[in-house]
């Protein structure tokens, strides 16, 4: 590693600017293919395709032209539903729907038999309900629902219609991320500027990690596109995609134009701080960059493209950010020279107000050194308070209940939403919550058998009423003909379940355990499908996986961290901190949105947590937080590989590595943390949710976690922090990550001094 950088590091030095040329090149290669991949991304990729919700799915796509896109429109007179107006209406639309190649089946109170136009009816009767079952699935179907929808929706001569169901919430999920990715932007970017222009003070400073992260975001779109080809991709991909290609660029960048500063300030000439910052900085970035990719790479284990696609964009924009910054940065530092530094905005300032120029502080005035000092002074009470804290933080988290997305992920002036909430409040049978029982060989049960199979499912409490082929069963009694989608094909058969039973309620776990529990027809076997199931499977897809998920970053992080230390006892450190910081997140996520706290900040909590947000977090926020851990340790150990490696050294050393990467930790964190925070102004909640809990992360995490528990940990441990046993240091000698002899050592503790003061 140490000596490809090196060859980098001599690359710049000789051809700046071809290698810069040959960047532009290709970053405006990777628009041209990147740019148009919005157009070929999903809403979907939620359930586990292998579930039981899937299979009957399947069940019912090839044998009965069924499918779970469903498009609901919603027809409301303020006379009545039952109104001439409202049933010329609402038939007019229903017989477009029904004449429709996409429309699979279609059915309305105004055309239905009288028991199942009853369902259709709102309790107040103002409101008519039409379902169209679409076809294409969830990557079709949501166009051809918008296609359907958006000529009949509106208000005239005193109607409201409205469009809702599966398919237009996916639709509407899909236009309104590529809005909230263009909102996103807006706001990190020119945030994210200022605090570079902070930092560097230099405008063209400020602005090589604004370019090297627009490299990666276009890079990582491109190979999306490259994917979308040979799988599906989820849209909410470009979020992280945006998010973490910003945020990781600036970070890596940042790092090394800081460090290349900090040996120009130590006295070295400019090709040997490049030399020297590539080994040491550039080998941190690249340590950093596979420490991260890895943790992302672990939602590949989980069976649902959403958490899939994360893997492909996570992957793909931290492998263009570290590109960009170890092989565009140090060209442009050359290419650029004292140009570098050009348009120093803090010196323009502080002429204006006719302030001095700063003057260089040694070590030990430095805040981040003294505050290090003061920690380890004191660092029983001060780990022990933060610990205390970060728990309190964490403790809601022990009561998260998992769901699966639903309406209420868009904002209230969706039409979507608005028709889910007509659903769940306005109407006796929460459709939402409606079920398909598929059976899959009936050919050994008779037409009696099935029924009294419906006739038992009736029985169930908070079912409604149960649609089979040979009529619609309420309380084990028949009632009526065929009231929704139901038949016998091809040796399969299915029966529609109608419930009354709140989605995501205590209840409508009961029931589903209790249609389960019925026996099927002459001891065939049965398939649940709907929401309540798929919500279930969804959960279960998680959970199951979950201890693979996290015993995999678990040892890739130990791993890679005793790669880097030839430690035992830090990469322990740092998974214990990291569960600590991540904790206090995860805490506030559900003390907000599940519970509705601070107004779930504008989103409409469901009493949920949607069951992919947390797996998603933990996966990005670990890698993250590897990012910094990093950082720091890289620079610590700098130091005490040239100390004497007393108890005292130890300490000096983790001061001297804080006082020299505080600043730059800080700085990268406030960045990430707007790009994150960026994702706040979605308007799709599990995309708030998952831009909150990032943010609470990288700002615990780089704060309380780094600048305060890492310090009094080490000090408590002194020497022990580099202890391994002999089998492992001798391992470590072997294959460790050393990035060999130095082109100069270390500057003395009292020569150290701050950069861009």
């Amino acid at each position: 590693m140490g000596a490809v950088l090196h060859r980098i590091a001599r690359l710049a030095l000789r051809s700046p600017r071809r290698i810069l040329a040959v960047a532009a090149l290709l970053a405006a290669l990777t628009a041209v293919v990147g740019l148009p991949v919005v157009g070929h991304l999903s809403a979907g990729g939620f359930q586990d395709p292998g579930s039981e919700s899937a299979r009957a799915a399947q069940v019912l796509s090839e044998k009965f032209d069924q499918s779970d896109q469903q498009l609901f429109i919603t027809v409301t007179d303020p006379a009545g539903a039952t109104s001439e107006k409202a049933r010329t209406e609402g038939s007019g639309i229903t017989a477009r729907l029904a004449a429709s190649p996409n429309v699979l089946s279609v059915s309305s109170p105004w055309t239905a038999p009288p028991a199942a136009a009853a369902e259709l009816l709102s309790t107040d009767s103002r409101t008519g309900l039409i379902i169209a079952t679409i076809a294409g699935g969830e990557n079709k179907a949501p166009q051809y629902a918008a296609e359907l929808a958006d000529p009949v929706v509106g208000e005239r001569d005193g109607l409201v219609i409205r469009a809702g169901g599966p398919a237009v919430i996916y639709d509407q999920i899909n236009q309104q991320t590529k809005h909230d990715l263009l909102r996103m932007e807006a706001i990190a970017i020119p945030l994210s500027f200022l605090v570079l222009v902070w930092v560097f003070g230099g405008l063209i400073a400020a602005a090589l990690p604004m370019v090297v992260g627009l490299m990666a975001i276009l890079g990582a779109m491109a190979v999306l596109r490259g994917i979308t080809t040979f799988t599906d991709v989820s849209i909410f991909a470009l979020n992280i995609t945006a998010a973490l290609g910003l945020a990781l660029a600036i970070d890596y960048t940042l790092l090394i134009v800081s460090r290349y500063r900090d040996e120009i300030s130590g006295g070295a000439t400019p090709e040997a701080a490049l030399v020297r910052t590539m080994c040491t900085a550039g080998r941190t970035v690249l340590f950093s960059a596979v420490t991260v990719a890895l943790s992302l790479s672990a939602l590949l284990v989980f069976p649902m493209y959403f958490l899939q696609s994360f893997a492909y964009s996570g992957i793909a924009t931290v492998a263009f950010a570290v590109a960009a910054a170890v092989i565009v940065t140090p060209a442009a530092i050359v290419a650029l020279g004292t140009r570098l530094d050009a348009f120093d905005i803090r010196r323009l300032v502080r002429r204006a107000l006719g302030r001095p120029e700063p003057v260089a502080k040694p070590v030990d005035q430095l805040f981040w050194y003294r505050s290090t000092k003061f920690v380890m002074r004191r660092s029983i009470p001060v780990g022990t308070a933060i610990v205390a804290l970060l728990l309190l933080l964490g403790s809601p988290f022990l009561g998260i209940r998992f769901g699966s997305p639903d309406d209420r992920v868009l904002p209230k002036s969706a039409s979507a939403h608005q028709v889910g909430d007509l659903l769940r409040d306005g109407f006796s049978s929460n459709l939402n919550s409606g079920l398909s029982v598929v059976i899959p060989d009936v050919a050994g049960a008779t037409e009696a058998d099935v029924d009294r199979y419906a006739a038992e499912l009736s029985r169930v409490p908070d079912v409604s009423l149960v649609s089979a082929p040979g009529g619609t069963f309420a309380g084990g009694t028949k009632v009526g003909p065929p009231s929704a989608p139901t038949g016998v094909s091809e040796g399969s058969a299915f029966l529609s379940v109608r419930s009354t039973a709140p989605l995501f309620s205590d209840a409508s776990a009961v029931q589903l355990d209790r249609l389960h529990a019925v026996a099927g027809p002459a001891g065939a076997g049965v398939l649940i499908g709907g929401v309540p199931q798929i919500n279930r499977d969804i959960v279960g897809a998680v959970t199951s996986r979950m201890p693979l998920v996290l015993s995999l970053i678990g040892v890739i992080t130990f791993v890679l961290l005793f790669l880097l230390t030839g430690s035992l006892i830090l990469p322990i450190k740092a998974l214990v901190l990291n569960v600590l910081s991540l904790s206090a997140a995860f805490g506030a996520l559900v003390w907000v949105f599940q519970d509705g706290h601070l107004g779930a900040l504008g989103t409409t909590p469901t009493g949920t947590m949607e069951a992919n947000i947390p797996v998603l977090m933990f996966c990005v926020a670990f890698g993250l937080s590897m990012d910094y851990e990093v950082f720091l340790l890289a620079r610590i150990r700098e130091f005490w590989l040239n100390s004497g490696r007393t108890r005292a050294d130890s300490d000096e050393s983790v001061a001297l590595g804080l006082a020299r990467t505080g600043r730059v930790v800080t700085a990268a964190a406030l960045i990430m943390a707007i790009a994150f925070a960026a994702l706040i102004a979605a308007q799709v909640s599990f995309m708030r949710i998952f831009g909150l809990g990032l943010t609470l992360a990288v700002l615990a995490d780089a704060t309380l976690v780094r600048m305060a528990l890492l310090p009094a940990f080490m000090h408590v441990m002194g020497r022990w922090n580099w202890w391994a046993p002999a089998p492992l240091a001798r391992l470590h000698e072997r294959f460790g990550l050393n990035e060999g002899p130095p082109e100069r050592p270390p500057a003395a503790p009292e020569s150290l001094a701050t950069v861009g003061k």
